[in-house]
């Protein structure tokens, strides 16, 4: 069997019984943190110029959920979706390859359960069958395909979208392993647009290319069927330099590890290799009454992707979620890093640029991602230091539900009633007992 077939056959002969129910709780804390960010993105000026673009005023029926907005097409709404997950950079990680794999494929995935009527927990088995092939097609190619340039979201994130969509579908393996080909054929996305929406568009697009890919497959429309392996297929051309298989071959039922273990949700909105400098920043700020006027340095040993992804001198809101001085800096006079922490107008204040201008990095390849060493030095010639080993968000050290919950409320707070809001809450948590997940889906669309 070719690793293309094995990730289809996956796909079609996972029972849902065979999904732990601690990856199908997963599954809910994703959803609600996909629920949460998107909403709070629903406002941005930027998704109405892509609504406009993308959503005719008489777009054909069936039509689907879009968060914090109005309805759309099946795909326009998938492509809407996982732009707006994706938009404030405050999604999920998959920390083995860092791949974002909520933003691409849960919107796949809601599209095509409200077109077929499918119940809370074979959506959730969906999104966790979806998310497995994405995590295990960029650990494929990963770091070699990354250090090339491109956005392993925007090109492997369409392997989990249709992956999840043809599940939903109810596909065959032979039209499931169409599917994934001609979503691998759309794959996009380099990392040259990070700090601009155009980021954001890579999880949109993946997200619409692979649920058209699974809708396509259905209907007859064929792809190639080697996609991953074919002497022009997806690692020979997309990745030269070097992929391994046997991540692929192991997909097995009942699977011995689901890599949703390994996804972290985000407590900071920006690029996630800065998040134990934030970490470590703020836990010395709050244990050592730390007075930012009175800071002279911010030393930090870091790992060296922060210098490689996170290096920009920012001049907007978007490019402080790739600057690592500028994360520190609002760290130290915040505590946080949530989307306030990054507006074109807490960039451009003179305080936070005075101390960005304080923070030193040196790389220490010897430190894992969500690993860094942090001094703070004083005026008075004090010295606060900090090792933080993993940083609130990784696998090791992950947000646990209240802390998500408190996500929730403060990012939705300024774009959904409280009502509302805990409607939303309370129905994702108990998802998995739906009937219907379409009563589920709807709560979060609308203004």
């Amino acid at each position: 069997m070719t690793s293309t077939a094995s990730l289809a056959a996956f796909v079609v002969d996972t029972p849902v019984d065979a999904i732990p129910d601690a990856m199908l709780h997963e599954a809910k804390r994703t959803l609600l943190n996909v629920f949460g960010v998107a909403l709070s993105a629903s406002t941005d000026h930027s998704v109405d110029a892509l609504e406009s673009l993308e959503v005719p005023p008489d777009a054909a029926s069936p039509r689907a959920t879009v968060i914090g907005r109005a309805p759309a097409g099946l795909a326009q709404a998938a492509l809407l979706n996982g732009y707006l997950a994706h938009l404030q950079d405050y999604d999920d990680t998959h920390f083995p390859s860092i791949l974002h794999p909520s933003a691409p494929v849960w919107p796949a995935a809601l599209a095509a359960a409200e077109d077929r009527d499918a119940s809370g927990r074979d959506l959730l088995a969906a999104f966790a069958i979806g998310a497995e092939v994405a995590c295990r097609v960029a650990m494929s190619i990963h770091p070699w395909h990354y250090n090339a340039g491109w956005h392993i979201t925007g090109t492997t994130g369409g392997f989990g979208a249709a992956a999840a969509a043809s599940r939903l579908l109810g596909l065959t393996r032979e039209q499931t392993e169409q599917a994934l080909g001609l979503a691998a054929t759309h794959a996009a996305g380099v990392r040259e647009a990070f700090g601009t929406n155009g980021k954001a568009l890579h999880a949109g697009h993946a997200a619409a290319s692979g649920l058209r890919a699974a809708r396509l497959a259905a209907a007859g429309f064929t792809g190639p069927t080697a996609i991953l392996e074919g002497r022009r297929g997806f690692w020979a051309v997309l990745s030269p330099n070097g992929h391994d298989a046997s991540v692929i071959d192991a997909v097995a039922t009942p699977l011995d590890h689901w890599e949703l273990a390994n996804n972290g949700l985000k407590p900071f909105a920006n690029g996630v290799v800065s998040h134990p400098l934030q970490d470590a920043v703020i836990q010395l700020r709050e244990a050592d009454a730390i007075d930012p006027d009175a800071v002279t340095a911010i030393e930090a040993r870091v790992h060296p992707l922060v210098l490689e992804l996170m290096n920009l001198e920012p001049t907007v809101g978007l490019e402080g979620k790739f600057s690592h001085r500028h994360c520190a800096a609002a760290a130290l006079v915040d505590g946080a890093g949530h989307e306030a922490q990054f507006t074109d107008a807490r960039v451009r204040d003179p305080r936070i640029a005075a101390i960005r201008s304080l923070v030193h990095a040196t790389v220490d390849p010897a430190l894992g991602e969500d690993e860094v060493h942090v001094t703070i030095r004083l005026a008075d010639g004090a010295a606060h230091t900090i090792h933080v080993p993993h940083a609130i968000g990784s696998p090791e050290n992950p947000m646990s539900d209240a802390q998500l919950e408190a996500k929730y409320r403060a990012i939705t707070a300024e774009v959904r009633s409280p009502e509302r809001a805990e409607a939303l809450l309370a129905a994702t948590w108990s998802l998995d007992q739906a009937a219907k997940a379409r009563e589920t889906i709807t709560l979060a669309g609308g203004r």
